[in-house]
């Protein structure tokens, strides 16, 4: 059964009415905006409740954004710096914690530079934000999945189609905000099926693809660690290293940090950091090589000066531990990498311990990827967000072809196209007779 519904009119509104569809924080911050700007909202999302991929990011503390400066926060965003920039720069780091705070949440900065709320957890903020909303006006309707537009919507503005549990429902409104996230964590709701739909309506969309993502490993021919390794290191940290690697443009990509081994290969916040350039790489080579530097506090000479030195009857893992602090699991991965040659030679263990080379061949699924790249091009948008094939519809959030690094960085630009694009749609608006859109 195909039901048609309107959105309700909060009496200091001006009658126009707008649909969001996502209830991310891109959509969240967007139906705020409108709201203020006087329009009716209503956010339709498809799960049983909004914000669902906000909770999850704030499982292990919620991470707003970045303390550092903002220049070197702006290059966190790569090749889409230059669109991105007027938009975070409106609503940045500074901007968000005063955001957060004006919803009695304080924040602080950690060790690592980026921004938590003070109770580290993203329900007190949500809770508190969605009260807010509803204070605004802005209705929820839920279990709603978007199904695109009714082909009889010509000359009666925006008439959608949503997959709701009573049945198909039709809903119109004047203009309509998409912010449906990218393909990552599909359970949550974000899994790309708006693809085929805006393609067909002659939107540019660039592939979605997994960012701040895994990578498996080949060693030996053979895809994946050995089962005794796996057995013993499985779900473990490598801690206090390095890794670089040389991209296909010749560019040098390097990170501290920390990672941690996988069923199939290696992932973690320092791989998180590099995955979009070895991403690209082994699409271009079909295979990346990472090397690892298990001891960035010593050089090379250093290293090989010390393993030289005469280890008696102690055992290989004795001297490596004693002379070089390797042990544990940084013992076991080079076992794991180098040829055993190497092992009698200081000069080839230190080179190994400096540059440990892991072969990379392909990067997890998009499913598994914290974040996707990929999505609408900017191209396909006008200044305001709103698609140009498609009059009164903007998109905002992880649906752009943007991508970026862990940190604060992901829900920032989240936030700040979310603003852009209800901005856009509310100057659009503004500018279009009633009955006419």
């Amino acid at each position: 059964m195909t039901t048609y519904s309107a959105p309700a009119v909060h009496p200091h509104q001006t009658g126009r009415h707008v649909a969001v569809v996502g209830g991310g924080p891109a959509g969240l911050m967007a139906a705020e905006t409108l709201a203020a700007a006087g329009l009716a909202v209503t956010v339709f999302d498809a799960m049983p409740s909004v914000g669902r991929k906000f909770l999850l990011a704030g499982r292990g503390g919620l991470n707003l954004t970045h303390g550092e400066a903002l220049d070197l926060f702006l290059s966190r965003y790569g090749a889409r710096r230059g669109v991105l920039e007027p938009m975070i720069r409106a609503f940045g780091p500074q901007t968000l914690r005063d955001w957060a705070r004006g919803l009695g949440v304080e924040t602080f900065v950690g060790s690592s530079g980026r921004v938590f709320p003070q109770e580290m957890k993203a329900a007190p903020l949500l809770r508190a934000w969605l009260a807010r909303l509803r204070y605004a006006g802005i209705r929820f309707e839920v279990r709603h999945r978007w199904l695109g537009w009714a082909h009889e919507s010509a000359g009666i503005g925006q008439l959608l189609r949503f997959a709701t549990p009573e049945g198909e429902r039709y809903v119109a409104a004047d203009a309509v905000l998409l912010a449906l996230g990218g393909g990552s964590w599909a359970k949550f709701g974000s899994d790309g099926t708006w693809v085929p739909g805006l393609r067909a309506l002659g939107v540019d969309v660039a592939e979605l693809r997994p960012a701040n993502c895994g990578f498996d490993v080949v060693r030996d021919a053979a895809t994946g660690w050995s089962a005794h390794f796996l057995t013993r290191f499985k779900g473990q940290p490598l801690k206090n290293m390095a890794a670089h690697f040389i991209a296909t443009d010749g560019q040098r990509h390097e990170r501290a940090g920390e990672c941690l081994i996988s069923s199939t290969g290696i992932e973690g916040g320092l791989i998180y950091a590099l995955s979009a350039a070895l991403r690209d790489t082994i699409s271009a080579q079909g295979q990346a090589t990472l090397e690892l530097d298990l001891a960035p506090e010593r050089s090379q000479q250093r290293l090989a000066a010390e393993l030289a030195r005469p280890r008696g009857s102690r055992s290989m893992a004795s001297h490596l531990q004693g002379q070089a602090g390797i042990k544990g699991i940084k013992a076991a991965l080079l076992r794991e990498c180098l040829p055993q040659d190497a092992f009698d030679s200081p000069a080839l263990l230190a080179a190994g311990i400096k540059a440990l080379p892991l072969t990379l061949m392909a990067a997890r699924p998009l499913d598994e990827a914290i974040s996707s790249a990929g999505g609408v091009r900017f191209e396909a948008v006008d200044g305001r967000l709103m698609l140009k094939t498609r009059p009164g519809v903007f998109v905002a959030g992880e649906m752009l072809d943007w991508e970026a690094p862990t940190g604060g960085y992901l829900l920032t630009a989240c936030f700040a196209t979310g603003l852009a694009a209800a901005q856009g749609l509310a100057d659009w608006i503004a500018q279009v007779p009633a009955g006419t859109t």
